[in-house]
């Protein structure tokens, strides 16, 4: 299952079933989990730790220091989960020591052709990032969500869980659960809410959604008086709670 041109670390722990191409490079204290298949050319350097089940295609750089002018060769680290698909000429970096030392890559997740995820940024579970999406360093981006094409995201931003970022935009302010922006900057354009129906959401969700999201971008009220009024209940649906709470953890404010 490893080819003969592959060339690996000594320190380099390899799992059972594991698919390495030719020429592909593993680097020191690569950690690789089992049934994960590796193309040709990909080069895989560490401290990186790959979950198990991952497909990563041929000319993929994984773990390789990062591209901020602080970074002094610290032994920071990339953790990467289960069952993510990493295509060509894909981009994921390890953390620094001015965060957390590590990036962070959730499962589920896709990263399409030349898609670029930064220094210490945090990838949540199930995300998409089509094709030349880039993600800049100290990130977050929640379960669900979804990049379109040559998305580019300034620094610090947050992204909520199942956001959606239309093709070609530029992220410059956080955008809260749920939310779908377009465009130079960001801007809102309604909730996800074809894809809350595909995720098996209920009506009774989305109609709560629906004033939530009338409250804070509609009626012409602060962010912090919106989120007051939708706190002033004595039952707040669970999903409304996850966008409250996606706004209240913005570093940047949000994009309105």
């Amino acid at each position: 299952m490893i080819h003969s041109t592959a060339i690996i670390d000594p320190t380099a722990k390899i799992g059972t079933n594991v698919s390495i191409g030719p020429y592909t490079v593993i680097g020191a204290d690569v950690e690789i989990g089992a049934d994960t298949w590796g193309g040709p050319h990909a080069v895989i350097n560490g401290p990186t730790v790959i979950g198990k089940g991952n497909r990563i295609f041929q000319f993929s750089s994984v773990g390789e220091e990062c591209q901020d002018l602080k970074y002094q060769g610290e032994p920071t680290r990339l953790i990467i989960g289960d069952f993510n698909i990493i295509r060509e000429f894909t981009t994921l970096q390890r953390g620094t020591i001015q965060d957390a030392e590590e990036t962070r890559i959730g499962s589920h997740g896709l990263f399409m052709a030349y898609t670029h995820v930064a220094h210490d940024c945090v990838i949540g579970d199930h995300v998409i990032l089509a094709n030349g999406a880039q993600v800049a360093g100290h990130c977050v981006v929640g379960d669900h969500a979804i990049l379109g094409g040559n998305t580019a995201v300034h620094q610090f931003c947050q992204i909520g869980s199942h956001a959606f970022v239309g093709a070609g935009s530029t992220v410059l302010k956080d955008i809260p659960a749920f939310v779908i922006v377009q465009g130079y900057p960001a801007a809102p354009h309604g909730m996800n809410f074809e894809g809350l129906k595909r995720r098996g959401y209920s009506k009774d969700a989305l109609r709560a959604l629906r004033h939530a999201y009338k409250v804070v971008y509609r009626e012409g009220k602060t962010v912090k008086d919106a989120l007051a009024e939708l706190a002033d209940t004595d039952v707040i649906a669970p999903e409304v709670q996850v966008f409250i709470d996606s706004i209240r953890s913005s570093r940047r404010g949000i994009s309105r």
